[in-house]
């Protein structure tokens, strides 16, 4: 079985900082891409920022320049450091992974997703 485990969300105040992490654990082969979504009330999820194995990012436009996504591949651990964070921010995120399992990897990988972080912006 494959875990995904966040921390670091929080409240914070308009343009401050929270640094999101996600690691993953369990039976892993191997980890393609790893991502954050965030879903706000009375919303869809979305994506907010993903990395490949190979280090390729890519932003949603409404976080590009503000966000920054990054992962340790020696400790299966993707991160999101959230900068100039505004009231619409405020959501709960979720990692997602990309994973090959040792019992599972010769028939591909499937998503994971961890549990949520609540990430709340106000004054």
């Amino acid at each position: 079985q494959v875990q995904l485990v966040e921390f670091g969300g929080g409240l914070v105040q308009p343009g401050g900082s929270l640094r999101l992490s996600c690691a993953a654990s369990g039976s892993i082969f191997s980890i393609n891409a790893m991502g954050w979504y965030r879903q706000a009330p009375g919303k869809q999820r979305e994506l907010v920022a993903s990395t490949t194995s190979g280090g390729s990012t890519n932003y949603a436009d409404s976080v590009k320049g503000r966000f920054t996504i990054s992962r340790d591949n020696a400790k299966n651990t993707v991160y999101l450091q959230m900068n100039s964070l505004k009231p619409e921010d405020t959501a709960v995120y979720y990692c997602n992974a990309d994973i090959s399992t040792w019992e599972t990897r010769r028939f591909g990988s499937k998503d994971y997703w961890g549990q949520g972080t609540q990430v709340t912006v106000s004054s």
